[in-house]
């Protein structure tokens, strides 16, 4: 496969609003209503938990059963619709092509078709070792078309779910999710395979990788390829992926397969961040190519779900942020097309944390060091002949990055702090309205361990367009030589009665 985050939502209110309000783009003047979809989607659970011991609450901005005459617009983006393109144009020699993209009896279906009167990208895409262009393989013409979605929206953390049957031609079936430096192909399968290879007929393949600078092939961190006993273009069944803070569970048919663990796997457990989904077809040129006569080929896909847990953490849905491992997203703004998972610049759909001038010498995010996830926010500390050469050192959030409504809260965090002096105080300010908070005491809390910090506090006003968070240690708080190092971790905001 090519590659080369509001709180999680309160689920009962979007699931109100969207029952009484949810439509289907059919086309650019016709809106199909669609609340009997609606309906039969609240009403279901995960086929690995149906008495729903898991307290699921489903995600309906993503979750999709295919009804209506076309594909819903507000929830996927559609590769090469209007000529747009995100990250790629396919895995070459073949082609995502919008008009592949069909729905049909209640079914998603990716067409792979031979389309010899197509005019192909006159480019190329380079994978690795292999670059390939589109239309051609080994000098001669194979005109492969085939398509790809793309979930508008990202998410962290939940349950995944499809039922779908594979193409019977040399073309993948791909349910797969990219987030910042990260991948799960949730499966990978291949039913009709012309070279033999890691890849059978019967495989379905779980894999993740890490794409953090810099992505050196091979990028695969973990995965397993589970041996089915059927071929997998032969009938519709059912595959889901639970993705949780620190574990993966592969499911299919509803019965536990495989399970990853982050005690296991430390720095290689890379999902920290909300991905997108990804639902595609393509050629594996390594594994053979589709024939002509084996085309028309179609993906089938009945139904794609995603359900995910509630929360008291107010800022969960951008957990990831607050625990220092990637960007805010502001989903509002467009994702841009060209933004690959390695991206780490900013850009007005992703921020990441800023720091203040002179602070690059004490604090950094750094990995290794965790109370959840892989990284967190150091101060840095100074020996016996230095000093906080600044007044304070912090980071912040970027603005607009809270949204509080008025009421009493409890912000909280998680603080390791090493032996040695170490400050008594960490500042914390919201930024509009303007609020100064203490995590104070420090000195008197265990060392060598994570430790959670707590303060209230009231928000007579609501957050403005432009509240954040900032971060501060102030040089009045701190030893005049010798200060330990210290590591913060997961803030996190929760409503107080």
């Amino acid at each position: 496969m090519k590659i080369n985050t509001s709180q999680i939502l309160n689920f009962s209110l979007v699931i109100l609003m969207f029952t009484n309000t949810s439509c289907k783009q059919v086309n650019d003047n016709e809106i199909l209503t669609n609340q009997e979809t609606t309906s039969k989607i609240v009403d279901t659970l995960p086929f690995s938990d149906p008495k729903n011991e898991g307290e699921w609450i489903l995600n309906e901005t993503i979750s999709d059963e295919f009804e209506g005459n076309s594909i819903d617009t507000t929830k996927w983006f559609v590769e090469g619709q209007n000529g747009d393109y995100y990250i790629w144009k396919g895995r070459a020699p073949s082609q995502y092509v919008p008009h592949n993209v069909v729905l049909q009896n209640g079914k998603l279906i990716i067409k792979t078709q031979w389309e010899p009167d197509y005019a192909f990208v006159k480019e190329s895409y380079a994978d690795g070792a292999n670059n390939d262009t589109y239309g051609i393989h080994k000098g001669k013409p194979l005109p492969v078309t085939t398509a790809a979605i793309v979930s508008k929206k990202r998410f962290l953390n939940g349950y995944m779910e499809i039922k779908s049957k594979a193409p019977h031609a040399a073309m993948t079936a791909a349910f797969w999710a990219i987030g910042y430096e990260q991948e799960l192909d949730m499966y990978e399968q291949l039913a009709v395979p012309k070279i033999e290879g890691t890849i059978k007929h019967n495989t379905n393949r779980t894999v993740v990788h890490d794409w953090s600078p810099p992505a050196v092939r091979p990028t695969k961190v973990f995965g397993y390829d589970d041996m089915l006993p059927y071929t997998t273009s032969d009938n519709f069944h059912i595959y889901g992926v639970e993705w949780g803070e620190d574990y993966l569970k592969v499911y299919r048919d509803g019965q536990f397969v495989k399970s990853f663990h982050q005690d296991k796997l430390g720095t290689d457990w890379v999902l920290n961040n909300p991905m997108e989904i990804w639902i595609d077809s393509e050629i594996f040129k390594w594994l053979g190519v589709p024939h002509e006569e084996e085309l028309p080929a179609t993906f089938e896909v009945e139904y794609m779900r995603v359900w995910q847990k509630s929360s008291t953490n107010l800022l969960s849905k951008d957990r990831a942020f607050y625990g220092f491992e990637g960007p805010i997203l502001f989903e509002e703004n467009p994702r841009p097309l060209t933004m690959v998972p390695e991206d780490s610049k900013p850009n007005d759909y992703q921020k990441f944390w800023l720091f203040n001038e002179g602070s690059e010498k004490y604090l950094k995010i750094t990995e290794g060091h965790y109370a959840s996830g892989v990284e967190a926010l150091q101060f840095i500390g100074y020996g016996k002949n230095d000093s906080l050469n600044v007044e304070k050192v912090l980071a912040k959030t970027p603005k607009g990055a809270l949204k509080l409504s008025k009421g009493n809260y409890e912000l909280s965090a998680k603080v390791w702090l090493d032996q040695g002096r170490i400050t008594d105080t960490i500042h914390v300010t919201l930024m509009n309205p303007k609020l100064n908070l203490q995590f104070n005491g420090l000195k008197k809390m265990p060392r060598l361990e994570w430790v959670t910090v707590k303060t209230t506090f009231s928000r007579i006003e609501a957050s403005t367009v432009d509240d954040g968070i900032i971060i501060e240690l102030k040089k009045e708080d701190l030893p005049p030589t010798k200060a330990a190092k210290l590591f913060i971790d997961d803030i996190e905001i929760t409503k107080v009665n």
